[in-house]
Parts: structure tokens; sequence; C-alpha cells
């Protein structure tokens, strides 16, 4: 891989890795080992396709200018705001939810340390992480910037991988007094437990709102790369989510806990365990401050517009008549049609590029930053409101947004044509992810407000 493709293939990895990725073990136990196995691979599988439409739909938004913003401007212009502020409010809330783990953690940690107050105070670690780890990471503008940051975080997830994975082959006495029953099939009775699980599996491979960022920094933005890209990130995170999920389940049975390093006796591997999880989130913050302050922007301009205030982005040799084909006879395919042929030049389909100035940059973030801090330092949970968030939000992100602006956009270039075959393949694969993202959000929902389920 080149190092561009392998920046994109982390900061994914690192996006969709969260501190969720602990309750993986406990999303198996009322599915069991091999029925969990099966939901790993199909939700993973099921993200991919989200992330690999995205890919396709960027196409059709001008030369290193895609956003949800830009193609909503294409399919559906009204409901662009609606799309923009889902993405702010998930992303905003998620953010939160890490400073919130930061601040329950880190005192923990310090508590085999020190009896010292200040030290165990939480406010005081998320003061100080807010301070000097998050604020300087989220004043870079571009998600390549953060590729060290990922990097150490996805090494914080390797060392909780073979932490779990070694407390299974090598397993102390504590640990196998606390093991409980070990399901190869589905328990019975699971059907409540197994709805509540269901959002872990669901949206553990939660990344598309850094996509269109990863795909606008790509060196080399083709169709093959951001393939690559989208797939190698999806792989890896299913391989850490069955190694995880497996081990872990299969190490305490029906006992395991939300969170397994909970279950662990005390010792100097757990307690690095634990700086593993704050490493982990507080690295994590700055991936969901990136698309939480693009879509406020384009918030602000959707309520501003002016004409002076837009950019519509370059057409190089843009066809003038609509009722011709976007592309030439001999290079009616998407992936040889260039891209700034896919929308008309002057078309009211043509997406706007909103800028974002330095003002607005620096106000923005730090209006995201102190907001975050006032709220993190306020509260000690926000698991039923960010469940309810997740659920609309991250389903939206993940699926049905990329399966409409698949369906709506993918072969529109074909007017007087016959379509592909594997273009009609495509585009009837975002019509079946976008019901699949509608029944996700029915289901997610009522685990949320009947059972309590958060992801």
């Amino acid at each position: 891989m080149s190092s561009t493709v392998r920046s994109g293939v982390v900061t994914l990895l690192h996006t969709a890795c969260g501190a969720g990725i602990l309750a993986m073990p406990y999303a198996f136990k009322p599915f069991g080992l091999v029925l969990g196995f099966v939901m790993i691979v199909f939700c993973g599988a099921c993200s991919a396709t989200g992330l690999l439409l995205q890919g396709h739909a960027s196409k059709y938004a001008g030369t290193n200018n895609a956003s949800f913003f830009a193609l909503s401007q294409i399919t559906y212009p009204q409901l662009s705001v609606v799309f923009d502020l889902a993405i702010a409010v998930k992303c905003f809330g998620v953010g939160v939810s890490y400073m919130v783990v930061v601040g329950d953690l880190l005192p923990q940690i310090c508590l085999t340390f020190t009896t010292n107050h200040l030290l165990l105070e939480r406010n005081f670690h998320i003061t100080l992480v807010m301070l000097f780890v998050v604020a300087p990471l989220c004043f870079m503008r571009r998600l390549d910037s953060l590729r060290y940051a990922s990097m150490i975080a996805i090494s914080a997830v390797a060392y909780l991988c073979v932490l779990v994975v070694v407390h299974f082959l090598w397993p102390s006495q504590e640990i196998l007094e606390l093991r409980g029953d070990v399901h190869l099939w589905k328990p019975h009775d699971s059907h409540s437990s197994a709805l509540s699980s269901f959002p872990i599996f669901v949206f553990a491979y939660t990344c598309h709102h850094n996509m269109f960022s990863i795909v606008n920094e790509l060196k080399d933005n083709s169709l093959r790369n951001i393939y690559r890209v989208a797939i190698t990130a999806m792989a890896l995170a299913m391989l850490l989510y069955v190694m995880i999920g497996g081990s872990g389940y299969a190490t305490f049975g029906d006992n395991v806990a939300g969170n397994i390093i909970t279950l662990y006796p005390q010792a100097t591997s757990t307690t690095i365990g634990r700086v593993a999880i704050v490493i982990l989130v507080m690295l994590a913050f700055p991936l969901q401050c990136h698309p939480a302050r693009a879509s406020i922007n384009h918030i602000f301009h959707y309520f501003t517009f002016t004409p002076d205030s837009v950019e519509t982005p370059s057409v190089s040799s843009a066809p003038t008549n609509k009722s011709t084909p976007r592309g030439s006879s001999e290079n009616s395919h998407l992936l040889t049609i260039p891209t700034d042929e896919l929308v008309e030049e002057g078309s009211p389909q043509q997406p706007s590029v909103v800028p974002l100035e330095r003002r607005a940059f620096i106000l923005i973030t730090s209006g995201i930053l102190l907001c975050s801090y006032l709220l993190a330092i306020s509260v000690t949970s926000l698991a039923r409101v960010l469940a309810i968030v997740g659920a609309t939000g991250s389903t939206s992100i993940s699926f049905i947004l990329p399966g409409v602006f698949g369906y709506q956009l993918i072969g529109s270039e074909y007017k007087n044509e016959p379509m592909p075959v594997k273009t009609k393949i495509i585009k009837y694969a975002a019509l079946l992810l976008t019901c699949w993202g509608f029944c996700v959000l029915v289901t997610c929902l009522s685990a949320t407000l009947f059972y309590g389920a958060g992801h």
C-alpha cells in the first residue's frame, strides 16, 4: 500500500474501533459463538458496502469535494441541513462520551499509585486531557495530520486484543472461577437480550462520517484505491472484533460483563489495559470533531447563504447538452469517466463547495471544544440520549444515506444508452442497503426505548 492509502486505512480503522470494542464479548452472550461470529461478519459486510457506495457516490461531487452536504445538494437539497444536523449531533455526543470515559478511568488508574485528592478528581483529568491532548489535535485541518495519533490508538487496540486473547489461552485461577456456561449456538430465552445486544454489532463499524474526508485527501482517489482503503479497514476491524469478542466470551461465558476489562484481576497488565482505553478514546475525539465541524459549517452556510459565499467545482470539459450522456461512448463506464464530467457545468445538480474559512474554523472548533468540556464535567452518563442519537444518526450515516446517494446517483450518467449489468447490481445493492438501514433504525430504537440498549 502507498503511504496515503495506509494513512486512510489507519484513520478509518481508528474511527471504527472506539471504546465499545470491549463490549463485543458481551454482545456474544445472547447469540453464542457461532451466531456471534456470523453477526460480526454480516454487519461488517453491510458497513463495508456503505463505504464502497460512498466511494462511488463521491465521484459525482467534483474533484476532492465529496461530502454528505454536497451529495445531498444533488439528490435532496431541501434535506441537506437535516443530514448535517444528524451528523453534527451524533459526532458531538460521541465526543462528549469519550471525555466522560476519560474522567471515569484516569482517577481509577491513579488510585493504584496515589491517594492524592487532586489526582483522583475526574474534572482535573478531563481539563488536562482537553487542554494538552485533544485541543491541539482538533485544530489540525486534515484527517491525514492525525495519522500518527491514529497509529498510537490502533497500537492500544492491539494491546487490548492481546490482553483478551492471552487471558483466554492462559486463564488464572481467579478467571476460571468466574467462568460461566459457554454456548456454541444461541442460548434459550435470549430474545430480549439479543435485541439489546444487536446495536453493539451494528455500530461496531461506524466510521462513515470520515469516509468522504479520507477520499478527498487521498493522493490517488481512484475507485481502486478507495476500495483498498474501505475493504482493508473493515477486514482489520472484523479480525479484531472476532478475536476480542470470541476470546472474551469464551473466557467468561454467560458471566461476561459489558466492559470485559473490569473482570480481570488487578495486575500491571490490566492497568496498562485501562491506560490503553484512555489513549484510545482521547485520541478518537478529534476524529469526531472533524466531521462535526464540517457539518456545523454546512449548517451555517445553509442559513446564511449568499451567492458569493459559495464556490462551484471547476469543470474542464463537461458536456453542455443535458440530454447526452455525461461520458463519451467509448468511455461511458463510471470508472473511466473523468470526475468533473459526472455533473454538468451550470446544472442545478452541480454541488456547492462550502469553504471553511480560517475564522470559522477557529470559532467552530473552539465552540465544539468548550461545549464538550462543559458537558463532560457536568454529567457522568449520557447513555440513554446517546443511544437514541446513535440509533438514528449512526444508522443514517452508515446505511441510509450511502444507500440513498448510491441509488440516486450511480448509473445516472447513462441517459440514452443501456446501463451495464455491474452498474445495475451496485445501484440495487444501494437500495437494499437503504432498506437494511431502516430496519436497523427501527430495531435499534426499539432496543433503546424498551430494553435500554446502547452502543
